[in-house]
């Protein structure tokens, strides 16, 4: 007898998931190990800007179980999940709460992280918008961030695990493949006029993030003339 499939999580938002594993990853460790490193880390908070971006967009207008609708966590839905009633596909209202909790950390984390500075020689592209003082206060905060994303991290795949080996359910496979045993109504919608729309969305983040938009700042000023003895 043939396994039944669904499918799931279309491909945008499985690139998305992945990329975002590893672009975190990747600023954790450039971010720890500081030095030459932070024009990469500085780089990739631009990448995660704009992949967070996209998945704003593509919360909107994405396939069926990519949209933010389909899993907004209410009360309600919470109070059904606790009680073993709440029957759906996709993120569960918990997981719809730990997926907005870490879209919204690491929306702080990457906004606050483009007026930061290092006091040695990084500063975000945003750096002089805002000035060394308030740059010092939104360096702090961005500190404070990264320790509470990491403690969502641990919350995320504590909870993969829980499901794995408690309720024997794989919620890696799906975000690999896109595809789930078992009957249920296949995604549809997010084609590629969404796509397309969800891209540049991003792509004028990044530019907007990066400060491309800015002038050039002021030429040094010329140095006194040595007098000729």
């Amino acid at each position: 007898m043939s396994q039944q499939k669904f499918r799931l999580w279309d491909l945008p938002t499985r690139l998305f998931h992945w990329s975002l594993v590893l672009a975190v990853a990747a600023a954790s460790v450039s971010g720890q190990l500081g030095g030459g490193l932070m024009a990469w880390h500085g780089r990739i908070g631009l990448t995660i800007i704009g992949l967070l971006v996209f998945r704003l967009a593509w919360g909107l207008v994405g396939s069926t179980y990519a949209r933010f609708a389909q899993f907004v966590p209410t009360p309600g839905a919470v109070r059904a999940y606790l009680r073993g009633e709440w029957h759906g596909e996709g993120h569960n209202p918990l997981g719809a709460l730990a997926v907005f909790g870490l879209l919204g950390i690491l929306s702080l984390q990457a906004a606050t992280g483009l007026f930061a500075n290092d006091d040695i020689a990084f500063r975000g592209p945003l750096y002089d918008l805002a000035g060394k003082s308030l740059s010092n206060g939104l360096t702090a905060v961005h500190h404070l961030a990264s320790k509470l994303i990491y403690l969502l991290v641990a919350v995320h795949v504590g909870a993969m695990v829980f499901y794995a080996l408690v309720r024997k359910q794989n919620l890696i496979g799906p975000m690999l493949t896109g595809r789930k045993d078992g009957p249920g109504r296949s995604a549809s919608g997010g084609g590629v006029a969404a796509l397309a729309v969800a891209l540049v969305l991003a792509a004028l983040a990044v530019f907007g993030a990066g400060g491309g938009w800015m002038p050039p700042p002021p030429p040094p000023p010329p140095a006194a003339a040595t007098p000729d003895f």
